[in-house]
């Protein structure tokens, strides 16, 4: 795909090194240069006359100005290969940009064409039957285990209710046990006492009886004496 030849290209771009703009070579020049015929013993003496002194005028001057020319070149070279570099980069981030774009393209209708098909079509419907039945078997089980748990906690329900049943019972036949004791001792007690005052009172009643046989017998020997004393007094 057409891509793919554009993301090997930009590899191999990323892989070369990065070195400044070669210099033109005016040995590879396409303009053809004239040929020129040798100069004259005259010319070659004024030539030589003029170089001789430029070079006394290029030693006269101070080596300052040589070193400030070729600072200057070069940082015009660094511009140049500045401009060029941030260039470069823009180009390759454009392609980059333009790489990812088809890419992602590409990827998206890959997935569509994918997810279209019947074979994933049908792949997808039988995950979806197989993940709908899980999810029932997941539902029935988590049913079971809740009604488990829900018997198994009506049947401690009802035990517990048992044995608070059973020691509600226990207590009730304690109190009512506790309470028959207390009133058969109560009434014991009760009978004791009119057991007592019966004695009491029969005792008293000996007593007043006692009393007035004694007091019977006492005016009847008054009562005998008396008539022996008049018996004595008539004759």
């Amino acid at each position: 795909m057409q891509f793919f030849a554009e993301a090997s290209c930009l590899c191999l771009r990323r892989r070369k090194t990065r070195s400044p703009s070669p210099r033109w070579d005016r040995s590879h020049s396409p303009i053809p240069r004239k040929r020129r015929s040798s100069p004259s013993p005259r010319r070659q003496r004024r030539r030589r006359s003029r170089s001789s002194t430029s070079s006394l005028i290029n030693n006269s001057r101070s080596p300052s100005h040589g070193s400030e020319q070729n600072n200057l070149i070069g940082k015009q070279r660094k511009e140049e290969e500045e401009k060029k570099r941030r260039q470069k980069e823009a180009e390759l981030k454009l392609l980059e940009e333009e790489l990812a774009r088809r890419v992602e393209e590409d990827i998206r209708k890959n997935v569509e064409e994918h997810l279209n098909s019947e074979e994933v079509k049908n792949e997808i419907k039988h995950r979806v039957e197989d993940g709908i039945k899980k999810l029932f078997d997941e539902v029935d089980a988590q049913l079971l285990k809740e009604k488990e748990s829900a018997l198994k906690e009506a049947r401690q329900k009802v035990e517990q209710e048992r044995r608070e049943r059973e020691e509600l019972d226990r207590m009730l036949e304690e109190n009512r046990r506790k309470v028959e004791e207390s009133q058969r001792k109560e009434a014991q007690e009760q009978q004791q006492k009119e057991l007592e005052r019966y004695l009491e009172l029969e005792r008293i009643q000996k007593q007043r009886e006692e009393a007035l046989r004694r007091k019977k017998i006492e005016e009847e020997e008054e009562r005998v004496r008396q008539m022996k004393l008049l018996g004595r007094n008539r004759y």
